[in-house]
């Protein structure tokens, strides 16, 4: 296990992101195909099923605010323990987080199960099968989240350990078996009746359990963080305190935005389901940057705060913006593929026009802002790195809540297109503020640790 760490402290910086982004990304590709391979699979049932689907989708996705709040409390204060030598206490916090994900995972769980009515209903879809469909798939996904929930927070932890081949591993071994599902379950192959949309949420919960499995069977051999697992022996209420005082701005943040997202999809309806089904293909092709910048945030957040915790601010400076170059140059490459390649790309998940005529729209116009979306990403990473989540989350909650007035204004004199638009501006304004908010704070923080030095 050893030779699967990454030395945040000692390594040359530009070698030692690579090393332990480069998992990271390929990780949340790897979660990315999950979802492209449902849709693949999906959209050969049709845009009403790609509808369904995505309404559904939007629960689980607002659940990950749960899961995040663990995951970010306990990556950061872990990342802080081991930078500072403190190995007793980066265990407890690691335990901790795994106690909290649980719990949020049963409460959600339960809601999911006994209300994916009432939450679908929130979306007025329009076709009853699709309404049917959408609350199947949100009783299987959403009720058996603890598997994802378990997933996302032992990827934090290893990566805070420096660790971030594991988690590449155990989810790879996940995507081969969600792959061989997906048709089996979807279809109905053998001896498996044909379940359709539920299919494929089932599917996609058993290859998340297959990775919670794998996880753990890993992390028993971790003697850092686990040398004594034992989930059943509650931490000290101060750990749990700190993990959610951390872990409270970025869950918030990514609640609101997914609230905000399930607005902008009721709107959608107005346009009718198939532009639903649309947007949801079009979102998850876009995913293919996102979900990079979502890693890459991660490593920043471990890489920052390791040398935090071991107060080398230098590399804390250094290490930013080498990874602002590196985002950046990933969200170009995306922009020029989702502008230039929208038809193709869109066709591989649904082929009828009038649809097809939407989904090119919505890429060609969000592309515009996938450069600026990775830098908000590597620095809300960056900020939450150092223990300072609040601030980003207040900038990314009050330009993400603003898409709404700003969709209903531009959708009035645009169309569809309007709300298309919305999305990609507010991606342009987040990032440019967050970049310049944490150079700004990089110096004055740095000036006033030199001045602590002389004194």
């Amino acid at each position: 296990m050893k030779s699967h760490h990454v030395d945040l402290l000692n390594e040359a910086i530009a070698p030692a992101l690579t090393r332990l982004a480069l998992p990271i990304m390929a990780t949340s590709l790897v979660q990315m195909l999950y979802n492209l391979t449902d849709m693949a699979w999906i959209g050969r049932l049709g845009a009403g099923a790609v509808t369904a689907v995505g309404s559904a989708g939007m629960y689980t996705w607002f659940s990950q605010g749960f899961a995040i709040l663990a995951r970010t409390g306990g990556q950061v204060k872990t990342a802080h323990c081991l930078g500072a030598g403190e190995n007793d206490s980066a265990a407890q916090y690691a335990r901790g987080a795994l106690q909290l994900g649980i719990l949020f995972a049963v409460l959600y769980g339960l809601v999911s199960l006994f209300g994916a009515s009432r939450l679908i209903g929130f979306f007025k879809l329009n076709s009853p099968e699709v309404i049917a469909q959408a609350e199947w798939y949100v009783r299987i996904a959403c009720g058996l989240v603890i598997f994802s929930y378990l997933n996302a927070i032992l990827t934090g932890l290893l990566t805070a350990a420096g660790n971030s081949r594991t988690p590449f591993i155990v989810n790879v071994a996940g995507l081969v078996f969600n792959v061989v599902l997906d048709p089996v379950l979807i279809f109905g192959i053998g001896p498996f009746p044909e379940l359709g949309v539920s299919g494929a949420a089932a599917a996609t919960v058993t290859a998340q359990a297959l990775v919670s499995l794998l996880f753990f069977k890993a992390v028993l051999r971790e003697k850092v963080l686990f040398p004594h697992l034992r989930l059943w022996v509650l931490v000290p209420v101060k750990v749990w305190r700190e993990i959610v005082r951390i872990g409270v701005p970025s869950a918030v943040q990514n609640l609101i935005y997914a609230g905000i997202s399930m607005i902008l999809t009721r709107l959608i309806t107005g346009w009718g389901d198939l532009a639903v089904a649309a947007q949801r293909v079009g979102s998850q092709i876009e995913s293919v940057s996102w979900m990079v910048g979502d890693g890459f945030s991660a490593a920043v957040n471990a890489f920052l705060g390791q040398n935090y915790g071991a107060k080398r601010y230098d590399r804390v400076r250094r290490g930013y913006f080498c990874a602002i170059a590196m985002t950046a140059a990933w969200g170009l490459c995306t922009t020029f593929l989702l502008i230039g390649m929208a038809r193709p790309l869109f066709s591989i998940f649904l082929q009828e026009e009038e649809v097809m005529a939407l989904g090119v729209n919505y890429l060609r116009i969000v592309g515009l802002s996938q450069m600026f979306m990775m830098v908000e990403q590597t620095s809300i990473g960056a900020f939450s790195g150092l223990g300072r989540t609040l601030y980003p989350s207040i900038v990314s909650v009050t330009f993400t809540s603003a898409r709404i007035p700003v969709a209903v204004l531009l959708s009035s004199v645009m169309g569809l297109s309007g709300i298309w638009w919305a999305l990609s501006i507010s991606s342009m304004v987040k990032g440019c503020i967050l970049f310049v908010s944490f150079v700004v704070f990089l110096y004055v923080f740095l000036e006033r640790k030199k001045i602590e030095k002389t004194v």
